[in-house]
Order: C-alpha cells, then structure tokens, then sequence
C-alpha cells in the first residue's frame, strides 16, 4: 500500500510539505500543490485519515450547522460545502437548529466538545448566543450568510444592501413608481441590510415606501401566500414587488395568479437566492443571484487557514450579489 513517504518521494517534496498539501494549506505554492496531487493521483495514495488525526489532534471533520435544512437556500450551503470539504478529504457533519436558538446552541456545543476542526454556521437571528459560547474555545469558526458587522470573528456574507439596491434600480429603471415589499424576519440582520438599500434607492429618486407596503416574511413559501393576500385584501397600491427570497416570492406569484392578476403586465416581481423553483414557475422569476458555490468555497478556505495556522488575507468576505432578469419584470404599463 502507498504511504505518504512514498508520494513525498515521487513529488520530490518532503513529507511535511505533503502533509500540508493535504491538509489544505495555504503555505504552499501552486506549482508544488500540482505535483503533490500528480503524485497522489499516480500511485492511488489514500490518507489515512484516522492515523494523521491521532498525530495532529486532528479528526478531519468540520461541522456545518443551517437554520433550516429543508429550505433550498440552505441546501445549497450544505451541497457546495460538502463538495469543498470532501475535496481537501475532511468529512461533514450537518447540524439543523430548526430556526430555534437553544437546538444551536446543544448542537454547537456538541461540536465543540467533540473537537472538531472547524464550524461553519449561519445563526438562527441576532438572538443567537453561541459566539460567547465558541469565544471559550480555541476551534476556527467562520460565520456564513447570516453575520452582524463588525463581529471579531471570520465571516463569509452577501453585500446585501446591494442586493436591495439592485432589485431596487432594476424596477425603477423600468418605470415603476409603485412598489411592495415582503422582507425576512426583521430580527436577522441581513433583512434589515436588504431593505435598506431598497428603500436609499428610491429615496434617491425621489420615491417612498411606506409601512402598509412592506409585509415580514419568514422566507418561507407560506409567508409568500399569506404576503400576496395581505397586499391584495387591504388594496394596497403597487405595481412592482421584491420578494426578498424566491420562496416568497413564488408564494406571492401564486395567489396574484389566482386573483386573475398578470405577471408582469400587472404586477413585476423580483425575487432573490435564483433557486431551482424561480425558473420553473410561469413566468420566470427574476431574482438576485446569490454565489452560493464561492461562498462555501471561501468559508472553507478561511477554517482550513485558521487550523494551519495561516493569518486569513480577509476576515470578512463580501460577496457581491447579482440578478438575472427573465420574464417576471417589465416596463410599467399604465392602466
């Protein structure tokens, strides 16, 4: 069977240097990555992960813990980071906190006492306590997707106050006066972030949003539904709407559908995430593109450099957002 001398001997390169190969490290150049993984790759090496865990206090686990494992946003984060830590040969554990504070606070802990080598999270809402919790103990955490400014911890985040902007100069460069908005839950910092740059958009041209258009979502399917039939029972006037997910914006779609309204010769809607259901539903949703395959990728970047000991270029990554525009949205038409 191959061991790791044996690589290090093809490659040409120590047995440390193949080590932190392995291990993810940004220590070591790219030409020296590609003959390490070519000698690899000749010989069928296979690490043995359990022996390099002994050595290194080492368990080669990482830990992912979601609001919502169910929710495709979520599903997303669990896919690509899966694929980025399968890819440096660390394993995955999935913890789902059901959007409940004390369930990510136990599994959190649980992680912690099992030393792994890294936790990436998405907190339930800034109600979460689990930073004074992770502070106590030397583990590299990166936060992802849901991150407050200015925390002393690595983030990997959407600049979501451009994504508000966007969805916001995107309606407007159409003609629309007239808008709705159906938020996240306004206790996660980055609804907050979203709507804002929405709003400074309109502002700037002179247009207002008021309370009775902006409905508080939970990002979820249901709370589309019950947002369009708000928007439609109390007539509130609008010709544009930005959902800010797609969930909630199909949500909506469906009960302006059934009310006999057309999208988007009545209504324009713009959604956000770019999730599988935004193109299956008529028409085509347009939505705010979030990268959720570079996110993932860059949170594991950040955990593998922390553990090596490797001072991160950036500790909080922002990501900007983008939109693809399809058949949802169109010029204002007046009636």
């Amino acid at each position: 069977m191959a061991s790791i001398k044996d690589v290090a001997r093809l490659a040409g390169v120590s047995v440390s240097t193949v080590s932190r190969v392995l291990a993810g490290s940004a220590r070591v150049d790219d030409d020296t990555k590609r003959k390490v993984d070519k000698a690899i790759e000749a010989i069928n090496y296979k690490p043995n992960l359990l022996a390099q865990g002994l050595r290194s206090k080492s368990g080669y686990v990482i830990g992912l813990v979601v609001p919502e494992i169910q929710h495709e946003t979520f599903s997303n984060f669990i896919r690509y980071t899966e694929q980025e830590v399968s890819a440096i040969g660390y394993n995955l554990i999935i913890g789902n906190t059901r959007g409940k504070p004390d369930i990510e606070g136990d599994f959190i802990d649980s992680l912690l006492r099992r030393h792994v080598d890294g936790i990436i999270f998405s907190r339930v809402s800034d109600k979460s306590h689990v930073m004074k919790m992770v502070e106590k103990w030397n583990i590299p955490i990166v936060i992802m997707d849901r991150a407050l400014d200015h925390e002393d911890v690595a983030t990997v985040v959407l600049d979501n106050y451009r994504a508000g902007m966007i969805a916001a100069e995107h309606l407007v460069g159409l003609g629309h006066r007239k808008f709705a908005v159906i938020t996240g839950p306004q206790d996660i910092a980055l609804s907050r972030e979203r709507l804002k740059g929405f709003t400074d958009v309109l502002e700037r041209h002179g247009l207002f949003l008021t309370g009775r258009n902006i409905f508080e979502g939970n990002f979820k399917f249901n709370s589309g539904l019950e947002a369009g039939k708000y928007l439609l029972e109390n007539k509130i006037e609008f010709t544009a709407l930005w959902a800010q997910n797609d969930l909630m914006a199909v949500g909506a779609m469906n009960i302006f559908a059934l009310n006999n309204l057309r999208m988007p010769e009545d209504i324009s809607v713009v959604g956000m995430d770019n999730i599988s259901s935004a193109e299956m539903i008529l028409p085509a949703l347009t939505t705010i593109v979030q990268p959720f395959q570079e996110m993932c990728h860059r949170a594991v970047g950040l955990i593998v450099a922390i553990k090596n000991g490797d001072k991160p270029k950036e500790n909080r990554i922002v990501l900007a957002p983008d939109i693809i525009i399809r058949e949802s949205t169109s010029a204002h038409r007046e009636k």
